[in-house]
């Protein structure tokens, strides 16, 4: 395959990845935000939200305060934030274009349409009236994406790319969420900041963050007891059985850098396979021992490093 068309498949993959982790996180800090709670609270938890995309600099220049509208807008609609959920569409879609002819008809058309009909969502009253629902037409459309990718496309490299590129991505993106929430609640590595808030604000909080990675469901079906925030960790870091955490990203990342592996990708499937390794084989209890957050970092650092690593073996087009 060429390199430019990999390229192609693979930021085609993250971007819409991307989109729909966007809409995730908003949704779960929208929910969040009609909760009972002081002002400061409130804006503590969509400052959070910038900061886990990177992106509180380039909001302050826009938009100096932050309110959820702002937040909401910026991260949606805006098309100067190269990571807002319309950025996000339009670059996939782009991306799509470019390699028409390795997708098919059904892939192309879902992805066309998605961002023809986004569009149109945003010219309602839909963000300010009831944002809720574009957040889930956005999830909506991602798992449709995936569908027809997974459900029409021959099993070859093109589709690899495109599996590589989605769970690298939502590896990221889990990590960051994690992050971010984790040290929200104002602790290392536990819920209630030393019992200054009662367990039902605790609740709501853990409960919201497992439904932004559609956890709730499996987190009751694995542990049947009340949510406590070292088991929320353990599910979205080393259960291989849960389709969103660090653990089934990593395993997807190298069951298919193996399938497209080149003569000079040794290095980076070494890689893989280590961070696939400390996941695999690590412990709850020795992550938190050690420190969540700085486990977290070394994680994204992994992540962007093995993301290079991609690109350099693969993604990079030959210069004529």
């Amino acid at each position: 395959m060429l390199s430019r068309t990999a390229d192609h498949l693979f930021w085609m993959a993250r971007y819409m990845e991307r989109a729909e982790n966007t809409a995730r996180m908003l949704d779960v800090n929208y929910q969040m935000s009609l909760l009972p709670q002081s002002a400061d609270k409130a804006e503590q938890g969509w400052r959070g939200l910038l900061s886990i995309s990177e992106l509180t600099g380039g909001f302050r220049e826009r938009y100096g305060e932050v309110t959820p509208l702002s937040v909401m807008t910026f991260m949606v609609s805006d098309e100067a934030n190269p990571s807002s959920i319309v950025s996000c569409l339009r670059a996939a879609r782009e991306n799509a274009r470019a390699v028409r002819g390795t997708l098919t008809t059904e892939v192309w058309e879902t992805m066309n349409q998605t961002w023809l009909e986004f569009n149109r969502l945003l010219r309602t009253t839909s963000l300010e009236r009831d944002p809720g629902t574009i957040f889930e037409w956005v999830k909506f459309r991602s798992h449709l994406t995936r569908g027809t990718q997974v459900g029409t496309m021959l099993m070859d490299e093109a589709l690899h790319f495109v599996r590589i590129g989605t769970f690298l991505e939502r590896a990221d993106n889990t990590a960051r969420l994690l992050d971010v929430k984790f040290q929200a609640r104002d602790s290392e590595f536990f819920g209630s900041a030393n019992g200054k808030e009662g367990p039902e604000v605790d609740f709501y909080h853990w409960s919201a963050i497992l439904r932004s990675v559609s956890g709730f469901e499996v987190y009751r079906k694995v542990y049947r007891n009340v949510i406590r925030p070292e088991k929320v960790a353990e599910l979205l870091i080393l259960r291989a059985d849960m389709p969103r955490s660090l653990a089934a990203c990593m395993n997807e990342v190298v069951t298919n850098l193996r399938l497209v592996a080149n003569a000079q990708s040794h290095e980076t499937l070494r890689r893989a396979g280590r961070l696939q390794a400390d996941l695999r084989y690590g412990r709850i209890d020795e992550i938190l021992a050690t420190g969540l957050h700085a486990f977290l970092t070394q994680f994204l650092d992994r992540v962007n490093d093995l993301g290079a690593g991609i690109s350099r073996d693969f993604l990079v087009p030959v210069a004529a």
